[in-house]
């Protein structure tokens, strides 16, 4: 029973590597840490480029369960509580769903999405259109 146990983990690690390969193995774009706003949320977002596309990886990463959270890439230096996605009309590129509100975790970034305009990372709560955390990213 504990070989078996071993052999799927085994196969789990196979299956998830080459994820991380890409995030880890790529050139580091730009990086920064979280900060909590409407919740706690820690962590570190960085942004690596490789032959294989772009990726934004959590690492370290915490923050609270809520309603349909966002990763989203946003096209200002930082987002404050009163920060309001909808009615200042920031531009975002929305990465997709988060993961785990625990965890390292990677999102693919759409080729020909401009970094220069987007500084921050923001993980949003479309339900409460709140911003649980944001990491604003440097060079």
């Amino acid at each position: 029973m504990r070989f078996a146990r071993l052999i799927g983990l085994a196969v789990a690690i196979t299956f998830v590597a080459p994820g991380l390969a890409i995030a880890q193995s790529g050139a580091i774009v730009e990086t920064g840490t979280f900060h909590g706003v409407v919740h706690k949320t820690i962590g570190r977002a960085t942004i690596y480029a490789s032959s294989n596309g772009r990726v934004l990886r959590l690492t370290h990463f915490t923050t609270s369960n809520g309603p349909n959270l966002h990763v989203l890439l946003i096209a200002a230096n930082d987002a404050q509580d009163d920060e309001n996605f909808l009615t200042k009309k920031i531009e975002r590129v929305d990465l997709g769903p988060l993961k785990g509100n625990e965890g390292d975790q990677n999102y693919t970034i759409p080729a020909g999405t401009d970094l220069s305009k987007y500084k921050a990372v923001s993980i949003f709560c479309e339900h409460f259109n709140a911003n649980f955390g944001t990491a604003p990213l440097e060079r």
